[in-house]
Parts: C-alpha cells; structure tokens; sequence
C-alpha cells in the first residue's frame, strides 16, 4: 500500500500490482489517476463490433469486474442483464464495463457473450489491471457504480442490483444507515461498522434506530467527504432475525438489545456499549472516542 507522506493519504492499495505493470517506475507516484484516462481505447461488444471510450461519456457507468469460472459472479450477470435492460428501458443513459478476471480468451469470449454491453478486450491485460489498480479490487464479482462524470457513486454496485431488482433506486446513492441483511452483510468485512442491534419485534424500533443514527452519520460522512477520504466508519441497523443472530453468535455479543456496537472484522476486534437506552448524545461520544483510538477494544 502506497501512502502520500505527507497527507497520510492512501495513494494506492493494489501495490503489487503497480510493481508488476510498472517495474522502472516511470508512473511514480503511482497517483489515482481519472476514470476517463485508465479507461482510454477500444472497447468491445460481444457482436465484434468496437467503439471508442469516449462513447460512454456522459452516462452513468458500472465497471463490472468479474469471470466465467466464479459462480457468483455468473448468478449476478444473470441479475445484471435484466437491471441493465430495466434501467435503459426506462431512459437512463447508463453503460456497463466488463472488465474480465478470465483464465482465457475463449472463456472470455463466452462469457462476454451473454452480456448486452461493453467488455475492455481481453487481450488488453495493461488496461484491465490499471482499471483493477484503480478501484483496489480485492474480490469479483465487484460493480462499481460511476457518475456520468467518472466519480464513484457506490463500489456496492452488487449489494445495489440485489436488494433493487427493479431499479427504482439507480443509481444507487449510498445511504447513510442501512439494515443489515443478507445480501449486504458482506460489507461488515470492509472496515470497522457502526452496528446497533434493537428488538425489531416492536414496531417500528428498527425505524426509530436509524433515525437516531442518521444525522451522526451523515456528519462524518461531509467531514470525510471534505477531505477527499472514505468515512472510516459504515453504520447498521440490525433487527432480530437469522443474519443478526448469527453475527451475535459469531462474534460473542450479548442477547441485549438495544445494543450499541463497533465491529471491526479485519482486526478481529469488537468495542461495545450496553445500556438501557440509547441516545444521541451515547452514539456520537461513542463514536468520537472510537475515531481517538480511547476505546479498549475486545478480540473477536
């Protein structure tokens, strides 16, 4: 991982990647670099026919990393032809990027050919890691969701096409708090989460937590923003249900509810606050001596 020194900033996470492209070095520092410029040449539809990247200015864009041999990766491709279609029948200007992590080009090619939209050659393996260096991509299948400008709305795009089968939210802005489900459960492993665990079976408590919880969120959403950095936190609802008893379970929490927790599933480390009610006033002091490094965290 490459850090400006001087900021602290991360300028870039796939390092081994940027040693492998760029062995004299001759992009030092290695600096994130516009959607527009790494995305540069002729791109692909699965007829043969070629067109220039410069056709997809203007629109949203959802950079599509995935592959043949992954299963998941084929169960969303099949989720994603039908949002593409629902999204351009309703007239959006949107476009999607298949960026392949194939083992070959004729695997490539087959899979390219059940996707309606545009693939970067296969044979361009320079262009396809640049693109993989951009977005730090650890995992496929992995969508990321740009603004018809190139900035990055959501790197969720997967949880997004899932939990949004017709569309309605595109381009999927990302929300402030959300309850923790199934299907995006999988971003508790991205860093520390904010998880506030209530007794859903009362009405409306679930409701009443992310109201709680909103505007601190959205605060320390602006104050990042404002520095051109990701929030370091994510923030959750979790109600009573299979995937909250199982991350109880998994990570030795308590049955109270309400429940004021971080998790931080990287560093197997857990900081929780149990009292009778929750306030505003508890979340944001809990919050702020968490981002002080004064919490003692617990292990996982």
């Amino acid at each position: 991982i490459f850090i400006d020194a001087s900021s602290g900033k991360v300028v870039c996470r796939n390092g081994l990647l940027v040693i492998r492209d760029d062995p004299e070095g001759l992009e030092f520092p290695w600096g994130p670099k516009p959607f527009s410029e790494v995305v540069a040449g002729p791109l692909l539809r699965n007829n043969g026919q070629t067109l220039d990247s410069s056709a997809l200015e203007g629109s949203h864009v959802g950079v599509y990393f995935s592959a043949h041999w992954c299963p998941p990766c084929r169960s969303l491709t099949r989720v994603l032809v039908e949002s593409y279609r629902k999204i351009k029948e309703a007239g959006q200007k949107f476009e999607i990027l298949f960026v392949s992590a194939d083992r070959s080009e004729d695997s490539f090619k087959q899979y390219f050919s059940e996707m309606p939209w545009v693939a970067v050659p296969y044979a361009d393996e320079a262009r396809r890691s640049r693109l993989n260096r951009l977005y730090g991509i650890q995992g496929i299948p992995t969508l990321i969701v740009l603004d018809s400008k190139g900035d990055v709305i959501t790197r969720q795009g997967r949880v997004e096409v899932l939990n949004d089968i017709e569309c309605r939210e595109f381009p999927w802005h990302p929300k402030p708090v959300l309850e923790l489900t199934d299907s995006n459960a999988v971003q508790l492993n991205e860093g520390p989460c904010l998880v506030l665990f209530v007794d859903s079976e009362d009405d409306g408590e679930s409701e009443a937590a992310k109201q709680l919880i909103q505007p601190i969120a959205e605060k320390i959403i602006a104050k990042y923003k404002a520095k051109e950095e990701e929030a370091p936190l994510l923030f959750f609802v979790a109600g009573e249900d299979d995937m909250t008893d199982s991350l109880r379970d998994y990570t030795n929490l308590p049955e109270a509810a309400p429940l004021l927790t971080i998790l931080d599933m990287s560093a197997r480390a857990k900081y929780v606050m149990d009292v009778e009610e929750i306030t505003p006033e508890i979340v944001e002091a809990f919050v702020s001596d968490f981002l002080a490094d004064k919490l003692k965290p617990e292990p996982i």
